[in-house]
């Protein structure tokens, strides 16, 4: 991708990802989403059951696979429509922005790659020094290739 529409992306991804930052540190409760809203709303597992056209026993097993981290997206986005929910599903860094993560990432295997051909000059008795600065170019050219 042209540096420039790379940039471009960036951004856009990081606009729409500003509404889930929030979220992101949002505790999830306990046995999941899927029995909260239910219990919440007042739905019984043998309604859900029937919204999803499956057998009660099927309903409590989808509770169970979201609360242990199980489900898959089609399921919870099934479950969700069924008691009159919208999945909202997204990827936020851990910490920072998306740029800030490029640039993090980038970063690291500049170093690596720094790192690795000094040591192989130090060997040869060739090294140059000046890691630090290296690092930073080796950096942006990666930031530029991408």
């Amino acid at each position: 991708m042209k540096p420039e529409f790379k940039d471009l992306r960036t951004k856009q991804l990081g606009r729409s990802l500003r509404p889930f930052v929030d979220a992101k540190d949002s505790q999830r409760p306990q046995k999941g989403w899927i029995r909260a809203i239910r219990q919440a709303t007042g739905v019984t597992t043998r309604e859900l059951a029937t919204r999803l056209g499956q057998a009660r026993s099927r309903t409590s097993a989808l509770e169970k696979s979201e609360a242990e981290y199980r489900i898959t997206l089609g399921n919870l986005r099934e479950a969700a429509d069924a008691l009159g929910c919208q999945l909202v599903y997204a990827l936020v860094p851990k910490s920072g922005s998306i740029q800030e993560l490029a640039e993090q990432q980038a970063r690291a295997k500049a170093e690596e790659n720094v790192r690795a051909v000094e040591h192989s000059m130090a060997l040869e008795d060739q090294a140059v020094g000046g890691v630090d600065e290296k690092i930073e170019e080796q950096t942006k050219r990666i930031l530029k290739r991408k």
